[in-house]
């Protein structure tokens, strides 16, 4: 049997869990992302330009009280085709961080779309960590800096292509 480091743990051990540290965030972000994408385009009254539950009210009403009104007036030119646009995206950023092809790119994406998010419809909630747009923000920075280097399709491909290169 092992005899283990000074904290009692298995050799190697450390180092397994390191290497694996960001596989619950990507999966915990790209379930809520898909999850949240789906929920927006089967929500028939999400995906009104008006109505109580729409994509409209929901952007009329925090128009005023965000950081970057532009961006609301922007999303108000077609409330539903920004509905869906938004909805595409969030699952797009979920499977990709899932399976972990394009990782960075797609935590990207997940960044841009939590920080339009932050910016308008929770940049009123007070105080500012009762929003949780700001906590997926700072949850995709690490995915950005480190991609999905394990249990990923990005690394069978770059394992692939060391492979051949060899």
């Amino acid at each position: 049997m092992p005899a283990g480091d000074a904290h009692g743990t298995a050799p190697g051990l450390r180092e397994r869990a390191a290497r694996y540290a960001l596989l619950p965030l990507r999966v915990f972000l790209g379930v809520t992302f898909v999850y949240a994408g789906l929920d927006k385009l089967t929500d028939s009254a999400f995906l009104s330009a008006s109505g109580n539950g729409s994509i409209g009210e929901l952007m009329r009403g925090v128009r005023d009280t965000s950081a970057a009104p532009f961006l609301v007036d922007w999303a108000l030119l077609s409330p539903v085709g920004f509905a869906v646009l938004l909805a595409i995206g969030e699952i797009a950023v979920g499977l990709g961080v899932l399976a972990g092809l394009l990782t960075r790119i797609a935590a990207v994406g997940g960044a841009l779309i939590s920080l339009s998010l932050w910016l308008t419809v929770s940049w009123q909630v007070s105080p500012y960590y009762y929003g949780n747009d700001l906590a997926y923000l700072m949850a995709w920075i690490p995915l950005i800096l480190a991609g999905a280097p394990y249990l990923s399709l990005d690394s069978l491909i770059r394992s692939r292509r060391s492979r051949r290169t060899a």
